[in-house]
């Protein structure tokens, strides 16, 4: 069997989101379901776009779980890598929705069973020859999720690249102050890191997207990209940098866009595209979810890509009036553009 071209690793969860916008939670009457969680969705985006993906995730043995797997399969993600966790409950999201920059969420992840994967629930081989293995900073932040993480990098194949999502879940850390050391620890073994202004500074200590750059490719990354919600984004390597705006959309929901510029990145760069066009289709991706109301499903064809980019700045997206922009700095559960 040929290698994955993507591995990602972390979490996984059912979205609820309301299908009344503009109000809290308790006026809401109805939800839409859907597959969430950000390493996940990253898979999802990257199947979209024709890669051989698989994540590494745990689920409850509840009939959420199954739904899970389901939708994997559906999406086109390999799910021989979900873990069923015994007696765990398979976690469930639900936010608010207030365009275009307000989207809280609310975790319901009691002992959440994508942070009890242990070394010996990882295939080692298959995560050694995938193309691509993606990270997150959320997998850090408990054990035995950390230790899984830690050594899933470890053991890459020389050359193979591997991405670090920086990831900054506060709320998921008992001990928030422990998180640079942690965040160094796997600097030293991935290849790409790709984070908003609030990550990078977790990670290296500035907010500055320049700055912030510089400092990643210090500690040996062949690739930093920064971004910066209404600035756009910043991708910088020791020798290229590619500076891209925002692309105007009507955002709906911004939660899920980051995610689906990860997914896009990983396909541009696995094609051998230029930077500059790689990083192109990846914010369009972003804008491209952010305009709409979920963010697994959500995710963008090539051809959605191209359509989106040819038209990106003359204000119009797929009939709706552009009244904001989306640069994706957004994963499926962060605040709104920043």
């Amino acid at each position: 069997m040929p290698p994955y071209d993507l591995v990602t690793l972390g979490r996984v969860g059912v979205d609820l989101y309301p299908e009344q916008v503009g109000v809290g939670l308790a006026e809401v009457r109805t939800f839409a379901k859907y597959l969430g969680g950000s390493a996940t969705n990253v898979a999802v985006a990257a199947a979209r776009q024709g890669l051989r993906s698989a994540v590494v995730t745990g689920v409850g043995d509840d009939p959420l779980g199954g739904f899970v797997r389901g939708e994997l399969r559906g999406f086109g993600v390999d799910d021989r890598f979900v873990v069923t966790v015994p007696g765990a409950q398979t976690p469930v999201v639900l936010c608010e929705i207030f365009p275009p920059d307000d989207f809280p969420l609310y975790f319901y992840r009691p002992d959440a069973p994508d942070m009890r994967l242990r070394v010996p629930d990882l295939d080692a081989e298959a995560l050694r020859a995938a193309r691509v293995v993606w990270i997150t900073g959320s997998g850090l932040s408990a054990e035995p999720s950390r230790t899984t993480t830690l050594a899933t990098v470890a053991d890459r194949a020389e050359g193979a690249d591997t991405v670090f999502d920086l990831d900054w879940r506060p709320m998921f850390w008992s001990a928030p102050e422990e998180a640079p050391g942690w965040y160094a620890r796997a600097l030293e073994h991935a290849t790409i890191a790709v984070g908003n202004r609030d990550e990078v500074e977790v990670a290296v200590g500035t907010r500055d997207p320049d700055e912030a750059a510089d400092r990643l490719l210090a500690r040996g990354l062949r690739l930093a990209v920064v971004k910066q919600g209404p600035h756009g984004v910043l991708a910088r390597t020791a020798t290229e940098e590619v500076r891209v705006p925002p692309i105007p959309v009507e955002v709906v929901n911004g939660l899920g866009a980051g995610d689906a510029f990860g997914g896009t990145l990983v396909a541009g760069l696995l094609a051998g595209l230029p930077l500059s066009r790689t990083i192109e289709l990846a914010n369009a991706a972003g804008a491209l979810v952010a305009s709409r109301h979920s963010c697994a499903d959500a995710m963008p064809t090539p051809g959605e890509l191209d359509a989106l980019i040819g038209g990106a700045y003359g204000g119009v997206l797929a009939g709706s009036t552009a009244s904001g922009t989306a640069a994706p700095d957004n994963h499926h559960d962060n605040g709104g553009p920043r």
